[in-house]
């Protein structure tokens, strides 16, 4: 049995949570759906646009062009690549905060239904 003994929840410092009932409820399925919507496209853009720099780089000449003066588009690619890298890091930061208040929230739902929480 999956369980964790004194979890500390906002109201209820010393409570036994039965996790795999928690798992198994449909707010939990319907939380995991909304996160994978969430993580997976950001995860394939993110890989996308980081590798596409070397295969662009190797395999054509495209980026070895100007675009500002003596500037080519690698340089612009490649700092762009910096800048997407922080802005989805603060998306998934703030995401994240969501995400554990909603992961709290139906643990408090599934004690607050009778056992539907407690490990027997």
């Amino acid at each position: 049995m999956s369980d964790v003994t004194d979890q500390n929840t906002s109201n209820r410092p010393h409570q036994t949570i039965d996790f795999e009932k928690v798992e198994q409820s449909g707010q939990f399925k319907s939380f995991m759906q909304n996160k994978k919507k969430f993580i997976i496209p950001y995860t394939l853009f993110f890989l996308i646009f980081y590798f596409l720099l070397p295969v662009l780089t190797s395999y054509t000449t495209f980026l070895n062009t100007p675009a500002i003066g003596d500037i080519s588009w690698v340089w612009l690619f490649a700092f762009a690549q910096f800048i997407m890298t922080w802005v989805l890091c603060t998306i998934y930061v703030k995401k994240a905060a969501s995400f554990d208040e909603q992961a709290e929230q139906i643990i408090e739902q599934q004690i607050d239904s009778g056992d539907g929480g407690r490990a027997s």
